[in-house]
C-alpha cells in the first residue's frame, strides 16, 4: 500500500509569528545607532576635503539679450584675468536694473550695479554697510562717468558709486583701490561685440 499523505493545511490569513524579545530590539536599536553616528562622522570627513568651486556664467550673453531688449546696461567689456562672473540679472524697474557679481583669482567678491529704483545712498546702506565713509572721489579717464564718490567701511570694503541717466551705479568689494578703479574704467554702454 501507498504512503498517505496528509493534507496541506488551509492558510489562515494570518501573518506568521515570530518570538519577541526585548534584548533582540535593544540589540537592533544599538546597531542603527553605531551605523547613524558612523554616516554622520564619514561625512564630516568627506565635506571638510570637499572643494567647491564656483561656477562661472556668461555675463556678455545676458547683457546682449538685454541690449537686444533696448535696456541700457553698463558693464565691462572683459574680466580682469582670474576673474569671473558668478551672477548676472536684469532686475525688474522702470527702467530695469542690472547686477553683476564677480570672484577674483583669489575667491574675493565684486560686483556691479546699475539701478533706476534706488539712489547712491540706498545701494549702499544695502551692499556696502549703512556707516560706509566717504573717502573722497575719482576722476575716471574712459568709464561711463567721469567722477565717482569713493567710500569705505571698516569691514575692508570699498565702493565707488556715481549717477548715469536715470541711474545710480555702485562698483563694490573688499578689493584693492586699483582692483575697483580697473573695472571703472572699464565700464560700457557699447553693443556687446564677440
Amino acid at each position: 500500500m501507498g504512503a498517505v499523505s496528509e493534507p496541506t493545511p488551509e492558510p489562515t490569513g494570518k501573518a506568521a509569528r515570530y518570538q519577541r524579545s526585548t534584548g533582540a530590539l535593544v540589540g537592533s536599536m544599538i546597531v542603527t545607532v553605531v551605523v547613524v553616528v558612523l554616516v554622520v562622522v564619514l561625512r564630516g570627513c568627506i565635506s571638510a576635503d570637499l572643494e567647491v568651486t564656483p561656477e562661472s556664467v556668461d555675463y556678455r550673453e545676458s547683457v546682449s539679450q538685454a541690449q537686444g531688449a533696448d535696456i541700457e546696461v553698463v558693464y565691462p567689456p572683459a574680466l580682469p584675468e582670474g576673474w569671473i562672473a558668478t551672477q548676472v540679472e536684469v532686475e525688474p524697474g522702470e527702467p530695469p536694473g542690472f547686477s553683476l557679481n564677480m570672484l577674483t583669482g583669489d575667491q574675493q567678491f565684486v560686483g556691479v550695479r546699475q539701478s533706476s529704483e534706488d539712489d547712491v545712498d540706498d545701494l549702499l546702506d544695502e551692499l556696502v554697510d549703512e556707516s560706509a565713509d566717504e573717502a573722497g572721489t575719482y576722476e575716471a579717464q574712459a568709464s561711463v562717468a567721469p567722477t565717482w564718490e569713493v567710500y569705505t567701511d571698516d569691514g575692508g570694503d570699498r565702493a565707488y558709486a556715481t549717477t548715469f541717466g536715470d541711474y545710480s551705479l555702485l562698483v563694490y568689494g573688499p578689493v584693492d583701490a586699483a582692483d575697483l578703479e580697473g573695472l571703472v574704467e572699464s565700464l560700457t554702454t557699447a553693443p556687446v561685440t564677440s
